[in-house]
């Protein structure tokens, strides 16, 4: 092993990222793994019907937890924690961590209510009808109880980033995937003398899960961790750090909605190329939401590793470790276009039988192999900027890309040219070829500017 000269600088650089990405990748993976599951377990049970219900009310929770949340207010606290750790501060950023939670924990108590109560307005605002309004109401309101814990463990998650522990993220992860396999298998079919619930089998599932991980989260916190979450200092709000919170997590999660909120509009629109293309199309965003994982834990070291050097002064290594793990992120999500490409069918049969679903979202899963290597560099530097505490740029690119781009380009197609599902993909790809070449260019002007 390298010990001395620019070699083993650069190796050692790397090693600090893997460790803190490798956790990061595999918590995030499962996370998404729980959607997944949910969606593999009622298209099993109930066919397309079933798969575009609880695919299209996931996919609008995801939205709401990510905006607010774990795009949001998360961001911000990993970036002042981050900075705070980097500058031997330890104190001040246990004060981050514990305003962030108290502003998130009124926030996400709000969300989750929204949800519980006017299910079906809220569908029915993102186009929802028929059966999927049906099914997707009794989902999301059965649902709404677990994003709330769901966003409680993401504040959580997200200060433990900031000190570079991704292990323990990870761990709560495992935990949860394992109850709701077990659970989704359970009360889905009826197994072992529970009644069959259906649909609303995986809400409850789903929402078992997360309040098992809030719960071991809050253990950890209070018994082990060094790093602690001060309950008294979330008495009241100090203007000093909740300012600092909200001018990093506005952009941030602004970002993160011009993303979603352009991707619920175009789902809206696919509706209205039946069921067999909105079912093939929610697969292929079910996989491809596993595919990006790479790209997010990536970033997660890059906002870490970058705001720790940067609350330190030290900017030359801040930009080093932005492009490791730049580089690792991009190939690991080069894999996955490969996936695409070679095994596309096998993927999508995991999740539905039905021929027709098959055959269009193999062609559409082929397609979304042309955008993953571009989301790659665009999530990575996108959180590298974060932990810099430049959260404006990637909601400008995001901005651009999601609403001048995807959603005039998806009108077209569906509406103008009437073309198949198929072509929806061929314009996510130019979007996020768009965003990541962006991304480049503005991070390496961008980044020759820090500390001065």
């Amino acid at each position: 092993m390298l010990k001395s000269g620019k070699g083993g600088i650069c190796l050692s650089k790397s090693n600090k990222v893997l460790k803190i990405a490798f956790p990061a990748v595999g918590e995030m993976f499962l996370y998404m793994m729980v959607w997944v599951i949910d969606t593999m377990f009622v298209g099993n049970y109930g066919g397309k019907i079933a798969v575009s219900a609880v695919g299209f009310s996931s996919e609008i929770v995801y939205t709401a937890v990510n905006i607010f949340i774990a795009v949001g207010i998360s961001v911000g606290i990993t970036t002042t924690v981050a900075n705070s750790m980097g500058a031997n501060k330890k104190d001040e950023a246990e004060n981050y961590l514990s305003q962030g939670f108290l502003l998130g924990t009124i926030i996400a108590f709000i969300i989750s209510c929204i949800f519980g109560f006017f299910p079906h307005t809220i569908l029915k605002v993102f186009g929802a009808k028929g059966d999927v309004l049906y099914y997707g109401a009794k989902f999301l309101r059965v649902v709404s109880v677990g994003t709330f814990f769901n966003m409680l463990c993401n504040m959580l998650n997200a200060g433990l980033r900031g000190t570079g522990n991704t292990v323990i993220p990870f761990a709560v992860s495992v935990i949860i995937n394992i109850i709701t396999i077990a659970l989704d298998d359970i009360l889905i079919f009826g197994k072992l003398g529970a009644k069959e619930f259906g649909i609303v089998g995986s809400a409850i599932a789903t929402s078992t899960a997360y309040f098992a991980g809030f719960i071991f989260l809050l253990v950890y916190y209070i018994k082990f961790s060094k790093f602690k979450l001060k309950f008294d200092f979330m008495k009241e709000f100090k203007k000093k750090y909740i300012s600092k919170l909200v001018n990093l997590s506005v952009p941030s999660g602004s970002q993160e909605g011009a993303f979603s909120i352009s991707r619920l509009v175009t789902l809206s629109f696919i509706m209205h190329m039946g069921e067999t293309a909105f079912s093939a199309n929610q697969i292929t965003t079910t996989i491809e939401s596993v595919s990006f994982m790479p790209g997010w834990g990536f970033g997660v070291a890059a906002t870490a590793l970058v705001g720790q050097r940067i609350g330190a002064k030290d900017f030359k290594n801040a930009r080093e470790y932005a492009y490791i793990s730049m580089i690792y992120g991009t190939l690991l999500m080069c894999f996955c276009s490969i996936l695409f490409l070679l095994i596309p069918r096998q993927l999508i049969t995991i999740f539905i039988k039905e021929a027709d679903t098959i055959k269009l979202g193999t062609a559409c899963l082929m397609i979304a192999s042309i955008e993953q290597p571009f989301m790659g560099v665009s999530m990575v530097l996108g959180g590298a900027l974060k932990g810099a505490g430049d959260t404006k740029t990637p909601f400008l690119i995001s901005l651009i890309s999601s609403w001048i781009i995807r959603i005039p380009l998806m009108y077209l197609v569906i509406y103008v040219w009437k073309l198949p599902v198929q072509y929806v993909w061929v314009v996510t790809s130019i979007q996020w070829a768009f965003d990541g070449v962006a991304m480049i260019i503005t991070f390496k002007h961008k980044s020759k500017k820090w500390g001065q």
